[in-house]
């Protein structure tokens, strides 16, 4: 029997070379910061909360945010208002206005609500975060400066309004420890329309014994 054949003897293998831990340092993640706003800072700002807000305007009732520019530009020659902007650079990330005291003379907010059960709030009028910027921390930064403020400033609640539809940002906020307040809810019934002017009715003709009267002929032309 022929003897079989032994495996020719390999060279040994060489370990694979390690890879080179890379020299360069990492780029810093960007900063963000936050500051009082400026007037110069009024038409910026009013262009980022229309883009901000403008999915959620599309289905709510009423608007979240100043419904008009006039309105906005109002606000910041109001007395205790704060109106913060969030910048990363040089662009607006995320936007916040909040004042410790009803403000406004439309305003329905009923401050003996919170009287009663002792809470002393800082109302936050608007919220807002860059559609770029969502999931990135920037919402979350910007709620850490409003519990900051209410805590220098002796407030015990944060308080705002949120569209009872805009399931994204109520989600957002439940997270947080934020809870309903009050269960009012925009109500709506369906009304059968019609149009406002009645259609024409037949006229009744003239009582027995009555003469008609004859529409007046227009006057003959003369040459």
């Amino acid at each position: 029997m022929a003897e079989p054949k032994r495996p020719a003897a390999g060279r040994p293998k060489k370990p694979a070379p390690r890879k080179k831990r890379s020299t360069k340092a990492e780029p810093p993640p960007p900063m963000i910061e936050v500051r009082r706003i400026h007037r110069r800072d009024l038409n910026r700002v009013w262009e980022f909360l229309k883009i901000s807000f403008h999915h959620v305007n599309l289905e709510t009732v009423e608007y979240q945010r100043p419904r008009t520019k006039k309105r906005f530009l109002k606000t910041y020659d109001e007395e205790g208002v704060d109106q913060l902007v969030f910048e990363v650079g040089d662009e607006i990330v995320a936007y916040a206005e909040c004042a410790h005291d009803v403000l406004g003379a439309d305003n329905w907010i009923n401050e003996g609500y919170f009287e009663r059960r002792k809470m002393r709030p800082l109302f936050v009028e608007e919220l807002a975060v860059h559609p770029d910027w969502n999931g990135r921390g920037v919402g979350g930064f910007v709620l850490e400066q409003l519990h900051h403020l209410a805590k220098v400033r002796g407030l015990s609640h944060l308080v705002l309004e949120v569209a009872e539809n805009n399931e994204h940002a109520l989600q957002w906020y439940r997270k947080r420890n934020f809870r309903k307040l009050d269960a009012a809810i925009f109500l709506a019934a369906a009304v059968d329309t019609e149009d406002e002017l009645l259609p024409p009715k037949p006229v009744k003709p003239p009582p027995p014994g009555t003469e008609s009267v004859a529409p007046t002929p227009p006057p003959e032309e003369t040459a």
